[in-house]
């Protein structure tokens, strides 16, 4: 086996020293016409091949990795109808990934975005426009950041106004339990007195005070008359 140069890919070394390994074959290896390799055994990979190699366990970051280096999946057809998972093996194709190709390796690179220069220009009518945008939504915040603190500031108006509100009430209420205690002593004073000032009916007529004015008129009644002049 050749030494692989220092442009090769860690990942793409370490898969072709996995599959060229003729002791693991069993998990994987190439396809008998050498131009994919093919993984038999999804479990003994998963659980034995990418612990020791790739330092995880986890096979659809595997297949990810392989997607980034431009590895494609190879669909097994038979009779013009997709296999069943169950019974076929995973199979992977790269260009420059062949047995017995191994100074290919090195062209085999990790794909970047292909972003055009032209998409990511902008015309100075379009940025004029965003900015423009921009400004007026800007002013927007500034007319609703201005309708905010109005807002608030009516509040505290309002909170005061009901503050001094409530107090005048209790200053009321106060009053008036003053003023309706006061009434209640005056009545409750003038029913007192008049209580006192009513004589008790006395039925015994021991009790009864002498008729003076009787005697006074009996009296009267038998002097004589003057003598007329």
């Amino acid at each position: 086996m050749m030494k692989h140069s220092n442009s090769v890919p860690g990942f793409i070394s370490k898969l072709w020293m996995l599959v060229d390994n003729q002791g693991t074959n069993e998990v994987i290896c190439w396809s008998l016409n050498g131009l994919n390799f093919r993984i038999l055994d999804e479990e003994r990979f998963t659980k034995d091949i990418l612990p020791k190699y790739f330092k995880h366990n986890n096979l659809s970051s595997f297949v990810r990795q392989l997607n980034m280096y431009g590895f494609r999946k190879v669909i097994s057809i038979e009779g013009g109808l997709v296999k069943p998972k169950q019974h076929t093996a995973l199979e992977f194709h790269h260009p420059h990934f062949q047995r017995g190709q191994e100074e290919q390796l090195e062209l085999i690179r990790r794909k970047v975005s292909s972003v055009r220069t032209e998409d990511t220009k902008i015309s100075q009518e379009d940025m004029y426009k965003i900015l423009e945008d921009v400004q007026q939504v800007k002013g927007k915040q500034e007319d609703m950041f201005q309708k905010i603190e109005s807002m608030k500031r009516d509040n505290e108006m309002l909170l005061k106004e009901i503050v001094s509100l409530r107090r005048k009430h209790n200053q009321q209420q106060k009053t008036l339990s003053k003023v309706i205690q006061f009434i209640l002593s005056l009545v409750q004073g003038n029913c007192v007195f008049g209580i006192q000032r009513k004589r008790p009916l006395t039925l015994d007529s021991s009790e009864a005070p002498p008729a003076k004015t009787r005697k006074a008129f009996v009296l009267r009644t038998h002097e004589s008359p003057a003598p007329l002049q």
